[in-house]
């Protein structure tokens, strides 16, 4: 009798049905994670943002701020070119000082040349998670919070 040497039909079944299961499984899983990996690097961008305006008030002895638009949801630094998007879907709110509001849409975090600041936070939010870029009024120091949006 000779031993051969193989995969029994039933193996290869099984095998077939654990692959379909995690070719179906996965992508929804992942796809779940880019929203808060998406909202999670916009709020690293604010806060990269916010640092930038502090540090460019303090290098250069002039007040910088960081202005941003709630509406088209973007945002801009003094002394940089450039503006920044933040995502589509997530919900961005500010809060600042009453002089530092443009209109009901736009404002600004602004900092001075000792690195303090106006104050504020700029909150971002999805419906499973949020973070707050937190600035200290007396020390201009930034800092990111998990929220919890329950």
């Amino acid at each position: 009798m000779a031993n051969n040497r193989g995969f029994t039909m039933l193996e290869l079944m099984v095998v077939l049905v654990i692959a379909v299961l995690i070719i179906a499984l996965v992508p929804p899983l992942l796809s779940g994670l880019s929203g808060s990996t998406e909202l999670r690097g916009a709020a690293r961008q604010l806060a990269a943002g916010l640092r930038s305006a502090r540090n460019e008030a303090v290098t250069k002895q002039r007040a910088a701020s960081l202005f941003l638009d709630l509406e088209q949801r973007r945002f801009t630094v003094t002394g940089y070119r450039h503006d920044y998007a933040l995502p589509a879907d997530a919900d961005v709110k500010m809060y600042t000082a009453q002089s530092e509001l443009r209109d009901a849409t736009t404002g600004g975090i602004r900092f001075f040349p000792d690195g303090s600041s106006t104050g504020g936070h700029i909150a971002l939010s999805n419906e499973r998670m949020g973070y707050r870029v937190n600035v200290d009024w007396l020390t201009g120091r930034v800092t990111i919070v998990d929220q919890d949006v329950r």
